[in-house]
């Protein structure tokens, strides 16, 4: 009854087929904080925008909704594109595999550094779009203002003297958001949309994200430009081949045949593909050679030359493909990038790191204990991070001869087992089972998985007797600054 009282259609009709009809891949392109994700939560009827660390897009996502249009059933595939400036060259791949645009615009904010690059990159693609005004339910909304903005970026509106498609829309009242699918669907039409593409042809699908799972495997992120994927087809993307072991739609539903328009993510490829390559079935692939890296290059040999041409060497790990790939194209000059991968930190990781001289870098990627531990012993900085705004700015602040700080040097490890109050202060009773703790030790303070906060040893006791630090297999009585929840049993790990 919510899809007929909104869309005025029942969703579960039978006499419509909606494979008759090609569905539109719409790219949505934007500045940060503009409302892409929110937007798309509207149109999707989900929360996936609270779920996004720091309140950003940080991977391309896909996902497919189907909506009823001039009586008919219509299937829209959308890819929802980050809008850090960092992530230009995965919103360029959204673009390129997408047959619509939407330029999405604050009517409250106007257009900002990445509104620009987005529209460049609509430009170079030449792809039709339509400028998406958002927030318009604010007090703050301008919409004249920024149509105004966009003219000056030689965006010629309708209304203005040109063709380009404008809408106002609210995802928080939901005003305009029928309206803008229609007019999605009505220029994709005009724009080619009943073009020669049949499930029967040969398989022409694009990777738009990858990564390595460590209990299945590497997954890959496609979105089917032609034909028809099954299970158990064997597949290649440039030179690499698998075989489709299982596909699931973006709302986790297992699939077993994917076709035209459709986003899945598979499991099958012995290693995880390249972003932007493009996926065809064994059959019918092209012939590319696969670069191999030098196996013969030593890393002393890689290490020498970084060293002479850059003042900071890095191993990169990030959870996938697509944020490594960021993440390289928005490092500053003077950066050496040893190695890069996706998945977690390795041991070998910390011995290449040890080996290069390098610092690890990691990106939404975990970090063992056991791996940490190694990492203090070799004398390895190395750090996760969760929000890549902060990964560029230390990276800056290092290569500018600042010290390094955020990038993690482990020092000790100590266990809580008794609290004692003294002076209105609590006094820790700690065994360091790892390193050392020392005063002016910056610590935190871990239970479990969790983290509890941060702070620094301001005194450190062995019995009576004040001390500047206590080794490995020894107790002493800590004092932390600040006001912190202790509890017996949790551990403070001492770091620079």
């Amino acid at each position: 009854m919510e899809y007929e009282r909104i869309y005025g259609m029942d969703k579960n009709a039978k006499n419509v087929d909606v494979t008759s009809f090609f569905p539109p891949v719409v790219t949505v392109l934007g500045h940060v904080d503009h409302g892409k994700t929110t937007l798309l939560d509207a149109i999707r009827k989900t929360s996936h925008v609270t779920r996004e660390v720091g309140g950003i897009t940080q991977k391309i996502g896909a996902s497919s909704v189907v909506i009823p249009h001039e009586k008919k059933l219509r299937k829209i595939t959308f890819l929802d594109t980050p809008g850090h400036e960092a992530f230009g060259n995965m919103r360029s791949r959204g673009a390129t595999v997408a047959d619509v645009g939407l330029l999405i615009v604050s009517s409250a904010d106007g257009v900002m550094p990445q509104t620009k690059e987005s529209i460049s990159l609509l430009k170079t693609t030449a792809i039709p779009f339509i400028v998406v005004l958002t927030k318009t339910d604010l007090e703050t909304s301008n919409p004249d203002k920024v149509k105004q903005q966009l003219l000056k970026e030689q965006i010629l509106l309708e209304g203005y003297g040109g063709d380009v498609p404008v809408i106002a829309v609210s995802a928080k009242t939901n005003h305009n958001v029928k309206e803008l699918l229609d007019l999605v669907l009505l220029v994709f039409d005009l724009h080619g949309g009943n073009k020669d593409v049949s499930s029967a042809h040969p398989l022409s699908a694009v990777i738009i994200e990858s990564r390595r799972d460590p209990r299945v495997g590497p997954r890959a992120s496609i979105v089917i430009k032609d034909g028809t994927l099954n299970v158990r087809d064997e597949i290649v993307s440039e030179g690499l081949t698998g075989k489709v072991r299982s596909m699931h739609t973006d709302s986790g539903e297992m699939v077993k045949s994917a076709t035209i328009g459709d986003a899945v993510e598979l499991i099958g490829f012995s290693e995880a593909p390249q972003v932007g390559a493009f996926v065809e079935t064994k059959g019918h692939a092209k012939q590319v050679q696969r670069q191999e890296p030098d196996a013969l290059l030593k890393r002393e040999m890689v290490y020498q030359q970084a060293k002479k041409e850059h003042p900071l060497a890095v191993l990169l790990v990030a959870d996938t493909e697509g944020s490594l790939e960021a993440i390289v194209a928005a490092l500053p000059k003077g950066v050496k990038v040893i190695t890069k991968k996706t998945g977690e930190v390795s041991e070998n990781d910390i011995l290449t790191a040890k080996s290069t001289g390098s610092i690890v870098l990691a990106f939404n990627s975990r970090i063992r204990p056991d791996v940490a531990k190694l990492a203090m012993v070799e004398k390895v900085l190395a750090k996760n991070y969760e929000i890549i705004y902060e990964m560029l700015d230390e990276i800056g602040d290092a290569l500018e001869g600042k010290k390094l700080s955020g990038l993690e040097q482990l020092l000790g490890r100590a266990k809580v087992l008794a609290l004692f109050p003294f002076d209105k202060q609590t006094v820790l009773g700690v065994s360091v089972l790892e390193g050392r703790v020392a005063k002016g030790d910056k610590v935190r303070l871990e239970r479990g998985d969790e983290v509890i906060g941060e702070a620094a040893i301001t005194s450190v006791r062995n019995g009576k007797n004040v001390v500047s630090k206590v080794e490995h297999g020894h107790e002493a009585g800590v004092l932390l600054g600040g006001s912190l929840d202790f509890r017996v049993g949790d551990m403070i790990v001492s770091h620079t």
